[in-house]
Protein backbone atom coordinates (compact mmCIF):
# COMPACT_ATOMS: atom_id res chain seq x y z
CA UNK A 1 0.00 0.00 0.00
CA UNK A 2 1.39 3.39 -1.02
CA UNK A 3 1.21 6.02 1.71
CA UNK A 4 1.23 9.69 0.68
CA UNK A 5 2.46 12.55 2.82
CA UNK A 6 -0.10 15.04 4.07
CA UNK A 7 1.11 17.64 1.54
CA UNK A 8 0.86 15.22 -1.40
CA UNK A 9 -2.55 14.04 -0.22
CA UNK A 10 -3.78 17.65 -0.05
CA UNK A 11 -2.48 18.37 -3.57
CA UNK A 12 -4.13 15.24 -4.94
CA UNK A 13 -7.36 16.16 -3.18
CA UNK A 14 -7.58 19.61 -4.77
CA UNK A 15 -6.96 18.07 -8.23
CA UNK A 16 -9.81 15.62 -7.63
CA UNK A 17 -12.00 18.38 -6.23
CA UNK A 18 -11.48 20.50 -9.35
CA UNK A 19 -12.50 17.57 -11.57
CA UNK A 20 -15.57 16.90 -9.41
CA UNK A 21 -16.56 20.57 -9.53
CA UNK A 22 -16.36 20.57 -13.32
CA UNK A 23 -18.74 17.61 -13.31
CA UNK A 24 -21.26 19.51 -11.19
CA UNK A 25 -20.56 18.04 -7.72
CA UNK A 26 -18.71 19.57 -4.79
CA UNK A 27 -16.52 17.73 -2.27
CA UNK A 28 -15.59 19.07 1.17
CA UNK A 29 -12.08 20.44 1.51
CA UNK A 30 -9.85 18.59 3.99
CA UNK A 31 -9.20 20.15 7.36
CA UNK A 32 -6.03 22.17 7.61
CA UNK A 33 -4.62 20.22 10.57
CA UNK A 34 -2.19 21.99 12.88
CA UNK A 35 -0.27 18.79 13.59
CA UNK A 36 -0.18 15.83 11.22
CA UNK A 37 2.18 13.49 13.13
CA UNK A 38 0.48 12.09 16.23
CA UNK A 39 1.30 9.54 18.92
CA UNK A 40 -1.76 8.10 20.66
CA UNK A 41 -1.74 5.78 23.66
CA UNK A 42 -3.88 2.81 24.61
CA UNK A 43 -4.14 -0.12 27.00
CA UNK A 44 -4.29 -3.65 25.57
CA UNK A 45 -8.04 -4.13 25.75
CA UNK A 46 -10.66 -5.01 23.14
CA UNK A 47 -12.27 -1.59 23.43
CA UNK A 48 -9.22 0.18 22.01
CA UNK A 49 -10.64 -1.11 18.70
CA UNK A 50 -11.67 2.27 17.21
CA UNK A 51 -8.02 3.37 17.30
CA UNK A 52 -6.77 0.17 15.66
CA UNK A 53 -9.47 0.23 12.99
CA UNK A 54 -8.93 3.93 12.21
CA UNK A 55 -5.25 3.10 11.66
CA UNK A 56 -5.71 -0.15 9.75
CA UNK A 57 -8.52 1.09 7.47
CA UNK A 58 -6.81 4.35 6.56
CA UNK A 59 -9.32 6.62 8.30
CA UNK A 60 -6.56 8.60 9.99
CA UNK A 61 -4.75 8.93 6.65
CA UNK A 62 -7.94 10.19 5.01
CA UNK A 63 -7.79 13.11 7.46
CA UNK A 64 -4.18 13.90 6.61
CA UNK A 65 -2.87 12.32 9.82
CA UNK A 66 0.10 10.02 10.36
CA UNK A 67 -0.67 8.24 13.63
CA UNK A 68 1.49 6.00 15.78
CA UNK A 69 -0.41 3.87 18.32
CA UNK A 70 1.57 3.00 21.42
CA UNK A 71 0.52 0.57 24.18
CA UNK A 72 1.02 1.85 27.74
CA UNK A 73 2.01 -0.05 30.88
CA UNK A 74 -0.99 1.02 32.95
CA UNK A 75 -3.66 3.71 33.23
CA UNK A 76 -1.57 6.03 35.42
CA UNK A 77 1.37 6.02 33.02
CA UNK A 78 -1.02 6.63 30.14
CA UNK A 79 -2.64 9.65 31.80
CA UNK A 80 0.68 11.10 32.94
CA UNK A 81 2.09 10.88 29.41
CA UNK A 82 -0.93 12.65 27.92
CA UNK A 83 -0.61 15.42 30.51
CA UNK A 84 3.14 15.77 29.91
CA UNK A 85 2.66 15.94 26.14
CA UNK A 86 4.54 12.72 25.39
CA UNK A 87 1.25 11.45 23.96
CA UNK A 88 -1.09 13.65 21.95
CA UNK A 89 -4.12 11.77 23.26
CA UNK A 90 -5.25 8.35 24.39
CA UNK A 91 -7.87 5.68 24.95
CA UNK A 92 -8.94 6.51 28.51
CA UNK A 93 -11.19 5.31 31.27
CA UNK A 94 -14.34 7.45 31.28
CA UNK A 95 -13.48 8.57 34.81
CA UNK A 96 -9.94 9.71 34.00
CA UNK A 97 -10.64 13.11 32.40
CA UNK A 98 -13.20 13.79 35.14
CA UNK A 99 -10.92 12.68 37.98
CA UNK A 100 -8.01 14.73 36.66
CA UNK A 101 -10.14 17.83 36.14
CA UNK A 102 -11.59 17.78 39.67
CA UNK A 103 -8.12 17.11 41.05
CA UNK A 104 -8.53 13.54 42.30
CA UNK A 105 -5.00 12.18 42.09
CA UNK A 106 -3.34 14.14 39.30
CA UNK A 107 -4.63 17.68 38.67
CA UNK A 108 -4.98 18.54 34.98
CA UNK A 109 -7.69 19.75 32.63
CA UNK A 110 -8.46 16.82 30.33
CA UNK A 111 -11.36 16.80 27.87
CA UNK A 112 -13.15 14.30 25.66
CA UNK A 113 -15.19 14.78 22.50
CA UNK A 114 -15.61 11.07 21.72
CA UNK A 115 -17.00 8.13 23.68
CA UNK A 116 -15.26 4.98 22.45
CA UNK A 117 -17.80 2.29 23.35
CA UNK A 118 -20.55 0.93 25.55
CA UNK A 119 -20.26 -2.12 27.84
CA UNK A 120 -17.29 -4.47 27.34
CA UNK A 121 -16.48 -5.56 30.92
CA UNK A 122 -17.23 -8.47 33.21
CA UNK A 123 -16.71 -9.63 36.79
CA UNK A 124 -14.82 -12.90 37.28
CA UNK A 125 -14.31 -14.97 40.42
CA UNK A 126 -11.93 -17.83 41.18
CA UNK A 127 -13.08 -21.42 40.72
CA UNK A 128 -13.27 -21.92 44.49
CA UNK A 129 -15.44 -18.84 45.00
CA UNK A 130 -17.63 -19.88 42.08
CA UNK A 131 -18.24 -23.33 43.55
CA UNK A 132 -19.34 -21.74 46.82
CA UNK A 133 -21.58 -19.22 45.02
CA UNK A 134 -23.03 -21.76 42.62
CA UNK A 135 -24.52 -23.94 45.34
CA UNK A 136 -27.16 -21.34 46.19
CA UNK A 137 -28.02 -20.11 42.69
CA UNK A 138 -31.37 -20.77 41.01
CA UNK A 139 -31.22 -22.86 37.84
CA UNK A 140 -32.80 -22.17 34.47
CA UNK A 141 -34.78 -24.68 32.42
CA UNK A 142 -31.52 -25.91 30.91
CA UNK A 143 -30.12 -26.72 34.36
CA UNK A 144 -27.52 -23.95 34.15
CA UNK A 145 -27.34 -21.02 36.60
CA UNK A 146 -29.97 -18.36 35.90
CA UNK A 147 -28.56 -14.99 34.88
CA UNK A 148 -27.97 -12.23 35.76
CA UNK A 149 -26.17 -13.36 38.89
CA UNK A 150 -26.46 -10.81 41.67
CA UNK A 151 -23.89 -10.16 44.38
CA UNK A 152 -26.39 -11.50 46.91
CA UNK A 153 -24.89 -14.90 46.05
CA UNK A 154 -21.41 -13.65 46.97
CA UNK A 155 -22.37 -12.19 50.34
CA UNK A 156 -22.43 -15.53 52.27
CA UNK A 157 -19.17 -16.55 50.59
CA UNK A 158 -17.46 -13.40 51.89
CA UNK A 159 -18.81 -14.21 55.35
CA UNK A 160 -17.33 -17.73 55.07
CA UNK A 161 -13.93 -16.36 54.11
CA UNK A 162 -14.04 -13.92 57.00
CA UNK A 163 -14.87 -16.77 59.40
CA UNK A 164 -11.83 -18.61 58.04
CA UNK A 165 -9.67 -15.56 58.72
CA UNK A 166 -9.26 -14.62 55.06
CA UNK A 167 -9.88 -11.02 53.92
CA UNK A 168 -11.87 -11.14 50.70
CA UNK A 169 -9.85 -9.31 48.07
CA UNK A 170 -10.85 -8.36 44.51
CA UNK A 171 -9.03 -6.55 41.73
CA UNK A 172 -10.05 -3.57 39.61
CA UNK A 173 -7.92 -1.60 37.20
CA UNK A 174 -7.75 1.97 38.59
CA UNK A 175 -9.41 4.06 41.33
CA UNK A 176 -11.40 6.17 38.82
CA UNK A 177 -12.05 3.28 36.44
CA UNK A 178 -15.43 2.18 35.20
CA UNK A 179 -14.49 -1.24 36.55
CA UNK A 180 -14.07 0.10 40.08
CA UNK A 181 -17.47 1.79 39.98
CA UNK A 182 -19.37 -1.08 38.35
CA UNK A 183 -17.81 -3.63 40.71
CA UNK A 184 -18.76 -1.41 43.63
CA UNK A 185 -22.26 -0.96 42.20
CA UNK A 186 -22.75 -4.72 41.81
CA UNK A 187 -21.42 -5.45 45.30
CA UNK A 188 -23.47 -2.72 46.98
CA UNK A 189 -26.64 -3.85 45.17
CA UNK A 190 -26.09 -7.21 46.90
CA UNK A 191 -25.64 -5.64 50.34
CA UNK A 192 -21.82 -5.81 50.31
CA UNK A 193 -19.96 -2.63 51.31
CA UNK A 194 -16.96 -2.17 48.96
CA UNK A 195 -15.43 0.51 51.20
CA UNK A 196 -14.95 4.26 51.25
CA UNK A 197 -12.19 6.68 50.30
CA UNK A 198 -11.17 9.65 52.45
CA UNK A 199 -8.71 12.52 51.97
CA UNK A 200 -6.39 10.85 54.48
CA UNK A 201 -6.93 7.28 53.25
CA UNK A 202 -7.08 6.66 49.50
CA UNK A 203 -7.11 2.86 49.78
CA UNK A 204 -10.88 2.81 49.25
CA UNK A 205 -11.15 0.11 51.92
CA UNK A 206 -12.64 2.01 54.88
CA UNK A 207 -15.44 -0.13 56.40
CA UNK A 208 -15.14 -2.56 53.46
CA UNK A 209 -16.64 -6.05 53.39
CA UNK A 210 -14.66 -6.74 50.20
CA UNK A 211 -11.22 -5.21 49.76
CA UNK A 212 -10.67 -3.79 46.27
CA UNK A 213 -7.18 -3.07 44.95
CA UNK A 214 -5.58 -2.04 41.66
CA UNK A 215 -4.27 -4.66 39.23
CA UNK A 216 -3.34 -3.82 35.59
CA UNK A 217 -5.74 -5.53 33.13
CA UNK A 218 -3.34 -8.00 31.44
CA UNK A 219 -2.14 -9.17 34.88
CA UNK A 220 -5.61 -10.02 36.21
CA UNK A 221 -5.65 -13.75 35.28
CA UNK A 222 -2.18 -14.42 36.68
CA UNK A 223 -2.97 -12.54 39.91
CA UNK A 224 -6.18 -14.56 40.31
CA UNK A 225 -4.34 -17.82 39.62
CA UNK A 226 -1.72 -16.90 42.24
CA UNK A 227 -4.46 -16.50 44.86
CA UNK A 228 -3.60 -12.85 45.57
CA UNK A 229 -7.17 -11.89 44.67
CA UNK A 230 -10.39 -13.93 44.63
CA UNK A 231 -12.08 -12.07 41.80
CA UNK A 232 -11.83 -9.04 39.57
CA UNK A 233 -13.62 -6.59 37.28
CA UNK A 234 -11.90 -6.01 33.96
CA UNK A 235 -12.46 -5.45 30.26
CA UNK A 236 -12.02 -8.05 27.59
CA UNK A 237 -10.25 -10.22 26.73
CA UNK A 238 -9.17 -10.80 30.34
CA UNK A 239 -12.41 -12.35 31.64
CA UNK A 240 -12.48 -14.82 28.76
CA UNK A 241 -8.79 -15.51 29.33
CA UNK A 242 -9.67 -16.84 32.80
CA UNK A 243 -12.20 -19.21 31.22
CA UNK A 244 -9.72 -20.42 28.62
CA UNK A 245 -7.05 -20.99 31.28
CA UNK A 246 -9.56 -22.77 33.51
CA UNK A 247 -8.76 -20.57 36.52
CA UNK A 248 -11.98 -18.60 36.99
CA UNK A 249 -15.59 -18.00 36.01
CA UNK A 250 -17.11 -14.71 34.87
CA UNK A 251 -20.32 -14.32 36.87
CA UNK A 252 -21.77 -11.24 35.19
CA UNK A 253 -21.21 -9.11 32.09
CA UNK A 254 -21.61 -5.39 32.61
CA UNK A 255 -24.68 -4.93 30.37
CA UNK A 256 -26.47 -6.73 33.24
CA UNK A 257 -25.11 -4.26 35.80
CA UNK A 258 -26.00 -1.14 33.79
CA UNK A 259 -27.42 -1.68 30.33
CA UNK A 260 -25.37 0.15 27.70
CA UNK A 261 -22.96 1.64 30.18
CA UNK A 262 -20.47 4.13 28.66
CA UNK A 263 -16.99 2.68 28.98
CA UNK A 264 -13.89 4.35 27.48
CA UNK A 265 -13.35 7.79 25.96
CA UNK A 266 -10.71 9.41 23.78
CA UNK A 267 -8.99 12.04 25.93
CA UNK A 268 -6.67 14.99 25.26
CA UNK A 269 -5.61 17.88 27.45
CA UNK A 270 -7.67 21.05 27.25
CA UNK A 271 -4.52 22.91 26.17
CA UNK A 272 -3.82 20.46 23.34
CA UNK A 273 -7.41 20.75 22.08
CA UNK A 274 -7.20 24.56 22.12
CA UNK A 275 -3.89 24.55 20.25
CA UNK A 276 -4.94 21.92 17.71
CA UNK A 277 -8.68 22.34 17.06
CA UNK A 278 -8.63 21.05 13.48
CA UNK A 279 -6.39 18.12 14.39
CA UNK A 280 -8.80 17.26 17.21
CA UNK A 281 -11.72 17.36 14.76
CA UNK A 282 -9.80 15.19 12.30
CA UNK A 283 -9.09 12.55 14.95
CA UNK A 284 -12.74 12.50 16.05
CA UNK A 285 -13.86 12.16 12.41
CA UNK A 286 -11.58 9.15 11.92
CA UNK A 287 -12.75 7.54 15.16
CA UNK A 288 -16.42 8.00 14.26
CA UNK A 289 -15.80 6.23 10.95
CA UNK A 290 -14.00 3.40 12.77
CA UNK A 291 -16.88 2.99 15.20
CA UNK A 292 -19.35 2.89 12.31
CA UNK A 293 -17.27 0.19 10.61
CA UNK A 294 -17.18 -1.91 13.79
CA UNK A 295 -20.98 -1.97 14.13
CA UNK A 296 -22.21 -1.72 10.56
CA UNK A 297 -24.31 -4.41 8.89
CA UNK A 298 -25.16 -6.05 12.21
CA UNK A 299 -21.51 -6.47 13.28
CA UNK A 300 -20.52 -8.03 9.94
CA UNK A 301 -16.95 -6.75 10.30
CA UNK A 302 -16.31 -8.15 13.77
CA UNK A 303 -14.49 -11.29 12.58
CA UNK A 304 -12.02 -9.11 10.69
CA UNK A 305 -11.75 -6.80 13.70
CA UNK A 306 -10.84 -9.78 15.89
CA UNK A 307 -7.93 -10.66 13.60
CA UNK A 308 -6.71 -7.06 13.70
CA UNK A 309 -6.96 -6.80 17.49
CA UNK A 310 -5.12 -10.12 17.96
CA UNK A 311 -1.99 -8.57 16.42
CA UNK A 312 0.82 -8.10 18.92
CA UNK A 313 0.90 -4.34 18.37
CA UNK A 314 -2.71 -4.02 19.56
CA UNK A 315 -4.28 -6.39 22.13
CA UNK A 316 -2.00 -9.31 21.37
CA UNK A 317 -4.31 -12.00 22.80
CA UNK A 318 -5.45 -15.21 21.13
CA UNK A 319 -8.04 -14.46 18.46
CA UNK A 320 -10.38 -17.13 19.87
CA UNK A 321 -10.34 -15.42 23.27
CA UNK A 322 -11.11 -12.01 21.72
CA UNK A 323 -13.85 -13.49 19.52
CA UNK A 324 -15.61 -15.00 22.54
CA UNK A 325 -17.01 -11.59 23.45
CA UNK A 326 -16.33 -9.40 20.41
CA UNK A 327 -18.64 -11.37 18.13
CA UNK A 328 -21.79 -11.14 20.27
CA UNK A 329 -21.36 -13.98 22.74
CA UNK A 330 -19.91 -14.30 26.22
CA UNK A 331 -18.69 -17.50 27.90
CA UNK A 332 -19.31 -17.92 31.63
CA UNK A 333 -18.44 -21.41 32.86
CA UNK A 334 -16.46 -23.34 30.28
CA UNK A 335 -18.98 -24.47 27.70
CA UNK A 336 -21.68 -22.08 28.96
CA UNK A 337 -21.52 -19.63 26.06
CA UNK A 338 -24.51 -17.31 25.83
CA UNK A 339 -25.69 -14.72 23.37
CA UNK A 340 -24.83 -11.18 24.49
CA UNK A 341 -25.21 -9.23 21.24
CA UNK A 342 -24.48 -5.88 22.89
CA UNK A 343 -21.47 -6.97 24.92
CA UNK A 344 -19.36 -4.61 22.78
CA UNK A 345 -21.11 -1.62 21.23
CA UNK A 346 -19.09 0.95 19.30
CA UNK A 347 -21.57 3.08 17.35
CA UNK A 348 -25.24 2.14 17.72
CA UNK A 349 -27.35 3.71 20.49
CA UNK A 350 -25.34 6.94 20.00
CA UNK A 351 -22.41 5.19 21.68
CA UNK A 352 -19.85 7.70 20.40
CA UNK A 353 -21.65 10.85 21.58
CA UNK A 354 -20.20 12.32 24.83
CA UNK A 355 -23.34 12.74 26.96
CA UNK A 356 -23.16 15.06 29.97
CA UNK A 357 -25.40 12.63 31.88
CA UNK A 358 -22.76 9.90 31.47
CA UNK A 359 -20.12 12.19 32.96
CA UNK A 360 -22.42 13.06 35.85
CA UNK A 361 -23.06 9.39 36.66
CA UNK A 362 -19.31 8.85 37.13
CA UNK A 363 -19.12 11.93 39.31
CA UNK A 364 -21.99 10.59 41.47
CA UNK A 365 -19.99 7.41 42.05
CA UNK A 366 -16.91 9.40 43.01
CA UNK A 367 -19.06 11.21 45.54
CA UNK A 368 -20.79 8.02 46.67
CA UNK A 369 -17.52 6.37 47.68
CA UNK A 370 -15.75 9.44 49.08
CA UNK A 371 -13.41 10.38 46.24
CA UNK A 372 -15.37 13.62 46.23
CA UNK A 373 -15.15 14.22 49.96
CA UNK A 374 -17.76 16.96 50.45
CA UNK A 375 -21.33 17.43 49.28
CA UNK A 376 -21.77 19.29 45.99
CA UNK A 377 -24.92 20.97 44.61
CA UNK A 378 -26.52 19.63 41.45
CA UNK A 379 -25.21 22.63 39.48
CA UNK A 380 -21.61 21.64 40.26
CA UNK A 381 -22.08 18.24 38.60
CA UNK A 382 -23.50 19.88 35.47
CA UNK A 383 -20.64 22.40 35.39
CA UNK A 384 -17.96 19.70 35.63
CA UNK A 385 -19.64 17.67 32.90
CA UNK A 386 -19.62 20.67 30.55
CA UNK A 387 -15.99 21.40 31.40
CA UNK A 388 -14.84 17.90 30.40
CA UNK A 389 -17.29 16.54 27.81
CA UNK A 390 -17.37 18.33 24.44
CA UNK A 391 -20.42 17.30 22.38
CA UNK A 392 -20.07 20.47 20.26
CA UNK A 393 -16.74 19.23 18.89
CA UNK A 394 -18.24 15.79 18.27
CA UNK A 395 -21.22 17.19 16.33
CA UNK A 396 -18.95 19.45 14.27
CA UNK A 397 -16.93 16.36 13.26
CA UNK A 398 -20.14 14.44 12.53
CA UNK A 399 -21.48 17.29 10.38
CA UNK A 400 -18.32 17.26 8.27
CA UNK A 401 -18.64 13.50 7.74
CA UNK A 402 -22.28 13.87 6.68
CA UNK A 403 -21.34 16.63 4.23
CA UNK A 404 -18.62 14.37 2.82
CA UNK A 405 -21.06 11.48 2.39
CA UNK A 406 -19.17 9.33 4.91
CA UNK A 407 -21.95 9.22 7.52
CA UNK A 408 -25.74 9.39 7.65
CA UNK A 409 -27.44 12.43 9.14
CA UNK A 410 -29.97 10.20 10.94
CA UNK A 411 -27.21 8.51 12.96
CA UNK A 412 -26.42 11.52 15.19
CA UNK A 413 -28.34 13.22 18.05
CA UNK A 414 -28.26 16.74 16.63
CA UNK A 415 -30.90 18.16 18.98
CA UNK A 416 -29.68 16.53 22.22
CA UNK A 417 -29.08 18.77 25.22
CA UNK A 418 -26.48 16.28 26.40
CA UNK A 419 -28.77 14.39 28.76
CA UNK A 420 -30.22 10.93 28.21
CA UNK A 421 -33.75 10.12 29.38
CA UNK A 422 -34.17 8.80 32.93
CA UNK A 423 -32.40 5.43 32.96
CA UNK A 424 -33.75 2.39 34.83
CA UNK A 425 -31.38 -0.13 33.28
CA UNK A 426 -29.43 -0.87 36.48
CA UNK A 427 -29.25 -4.21 38.26
CA UNK A 428 -30.88 -2.76 41.40
CA UNK A 429 -33.68 -1.10 39.43
CA UNK A 430 -32.90 2.38 40.81
CA UNK A 431 -33.62 5.06 38.20
CA UNK A 432 -30.91 7.57 37.32
CA UNK A 433 -31.68 11.13 36.20
CA UNK A 434 -28.53 13.04 35.25
CA UNK A 435 -30.25 16.34 36.01
CA UNK A 436 -30.78 15.32 39.67
CA UNK A 437 -27.55 13.71 40.90
CA UNK A 438 -28.19 14.33 44.60
CA UNK A 439 -31.66 12.84 44.39
CA UNK A 440 -30.12 9.78 42.74
CA UNK A 441 -27.47 9.43 45.46
CA UNK A 442 -30.17 9.61 48.14
CA UNK A 443 -31.77 6.45 46.74
CA UNK A 444 -28.63 4.29 47.00
CA UNK A 445 -28.65 2.36 50.27
CA UNK A 446 -24.87 2.00 50.62
CA UNK A 447 -22.73 5.07 50.00
CA UNK A 448 -22.35 8.73 50.96
CA UNK A 449 -25.27 11.08 50.39
CA UNK A 450 -26.32 14.57 51.42
CA UNK A 451 -23.79 16.15 53.80
CA UNK A 452 -22.16 12.85 54.78
CA UNK A 453 -18.39 12.47 54.71
CA UNK A 454 -15.76 10.10 56.04
CA UNK A 455 -13.79 11.19 59.10
CA UNK A 456 -11.63 9.02 61.31
CA UNK A 457 -12.78 5.88 59.52
CA UNK A 458 -16.45 6.66 60.15
CA UNK A 459 -19.27 8.12 58.07
CA UNK A 460 -20.49 11.33 59.72
CA UNK A 461 -22.98 14.03 58.80
CA UNK A 462 -26.60 14.19 57.73
CA UNK A 463 -27.88 12.15 54.79
CA UNK A 464 -29.83 15.10 53.42
CA UNK A 465 -30.07 15.86 49.75
CA UNK A 466 -28.15 18.91 48.58
CA UNK A 467 -29.61 21.45 46.20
Amino acid sequence: MIRLSASHRTACFFTAAAIALSLGSVQAAPLNVEKDQLKLGFIKLTDMAPLAIAAEKGFFEDEGLSVTLEPQANWKVLLDRVISGELDGAHMLAGQPLGATIGYGTQANVVTAFSMDLNGNGITVSNEVWERMKAGLPKGADGKPAHPIKADALKPVIAQYRAEGKPFTMGMVFPVSTHNYELRYWLAAGGINPGFYAPTDVSGQIQADALLSVTPPPQMPATLEAGTIFGYAVGEPWNQAAVMKGIGVPVIADPDIWKNKPEKVFGVTEGWAAKNPNTHLAVVKALIRAAQWLDENNNANRAEAVKILAKSEYVGADAKVIANSMTGTFEYEKGDKRSVPDFNVFFRYNATYPFYSDAIWYLTQMRRWGQIAEAKPDGWYAEMARKVYKPDVYLKAAKLLVEEGKAKEADFPWTSDGYKPVDSGFIDGIAYDGRKPNDYLSKLSIGLKGAQKVEGGQVVGAAQVGG
